[in-house]
Order: C-alpha cells, then sequence, then structure tokens
C-alpha cells in the first residue's frame, strides 16, 4: 500500500509498505500534493523494469537501492540493508508490490 503523507516540515510524501507492514520504499518531499501523486504513478511504472533498480551500499556498509524513471531521476529509495541479498529482496517486494498497491492519503 502507498500512503501520502505530510512530512513535519509540510512537505507532501509517499511511502510503499509491504503486506506485513514494513516500509520499503519511500519517496523525497514534495511541495505539491500533486507531484507527490505523480510519484506514485512513476514508482508503479518503473518498478516493472527491473534494470531500473540500482543497488548501492553505503558508507556505513549497509545496502540500500534506488528506483529511478526512465529519465534517470530517483522517485524512491530504500531502507537500509545489513546485505546485499536483503536488498536485492527489497526490490523484488517492491516489484511484486507496487505496480498494483492502493494509494492512501493520510495528508487530509
Amino acid at each position: 500500500m502507498f500512503e501520502i503523507f505530510k512530512d513535519k516540515s509540510g512537505a507532501f510524501r509517499f511511502r510503499l509498505k509491504a503486506k506485513n507492514g514494513q516500509i520499503i520504499l519511500a519517496s523525497e518531499g514534495y511541495t505539491q500534493k500533486t507531484n507527490c501523486q505523480k510519484g506514485v504513478s512513476s514508482v508503479k511504472r518503473n518498478s516493472k523494469n527491473e534494470d531500473r533498480f540500482e543497488l548501492k551500499q553505503s558508507t556505513n556498509k549497509k545496502w540500500f537501492f534506488n528506483l529511478k524513471a526512465g529519465n534517470g531521476q530517483i522517485v524512491g529509495t530504500s531502507e537500509l540493508y545489513d546485505n546485499e541479498t536483503n536488498a536485492k529482496n527489497g526490490v523484488k517486494s517492491v516489484m511484486n508490490n507496487a505496480p498494483t498497491a492502493e494509494t492512501v492519503d493520510l495528508s487530509k
């Protein structure tokens, strides 16, 4: 499920949750809700293509991934994982959950 919400600074953000409630992808902050909704649509489209995921290792040796749109812009970032295998499983989870996930607007 995608959740659209307002953060403490008033920016709109979305997060994708797996069926177990764990957050598997989160967005940047958007100034307008419509742009946040477009971000959700972009994740739904781009998550079908494994080539749009970029695995990375952070400076503290944790793993994460970014999901990029066709233009190369990052549309979502994962949580940090202890190892590369878990990060790859996170990618699979986004690929399985995002395309058909419902969207709930918590910003109202």
